[in-house]
């Protein structure tokens, strides 16, 4: 392998990378127009393992601005990147697959916090703890186009989920 070859098979990992980062930080942030941009003309998402719906990017993003209102604080923590490059079977373009896994944090939106002035919870818990938790892997596959890599397809599996109530739970049957 030439070293111009091994330059550029590390700026598209390093491009691939900052993309799944920028994926997370969209959906964190609520940055619905950031989120759609990431994704090609013909991409699209399956959140269903999760509770979710599958569809093309722009019926995912409208969904995932709807949905995420009931969770303001989110983390996106994904970690685990395995990448590979390649083509797909009738496809010219150059292709990434990632397969990453996740843990997200989420808290969900208080009684205060939906609708000013209605009485607080009876234990209301700190703003900033998460009382929601998901984990699982990520399916990514990239395509390059004229503007960069951009998502293709995000397939989510959702593996376990956890509230506050349960850890309480499981807190006080040891």
């Amino acid at each position: 392998m030439t070293q111009r070859v091994e330059l550029a098979a590390v700026i598209d990992r390093l491009a691939v990378d900052a993309l799944i980062t920028e994926y997370a930080v969209a959906v964190d942030d609520g940055d619905w127009t950031a989120y759609r941009q990431l994704f090609a003309p013909d991409g699209r998402a399956d959140y269903r393992s999760a509770g979710g719906i599958e569809g093309g990017a722009d019926a995912i993003t409208a969904w995932l601005s709807e949905t995420m209102r009931m969770f303001p604080m989110r983390q996106h923590l994904i970690t685990n990147r395995r990448l590979e490059f390649g083509t797909l079977d009738q496809d010219i373009d150059d292709v990434a697959r990632v397969q990453a896994d996740y843990v997200n944090p989420m808290r969900f939106a208080q009684p205060a916090d939906a609708a000013p002035g209605s009485a607080p919870a009876a234990e209301p818990a700190p703003a900033t703890a998460p009382d929601f938790i998901c984990g699982g892997r990520y399916a990514f596959t990239l395509v390059r186009t004229p503007s960069g890599w951009r998502l293709r397809q995000v397939v989510v599996t959702e593996k376990w989920r956890q509230t506050a109530a349960r850890r309480r739970e499981a807190t006080s049957e040891a």
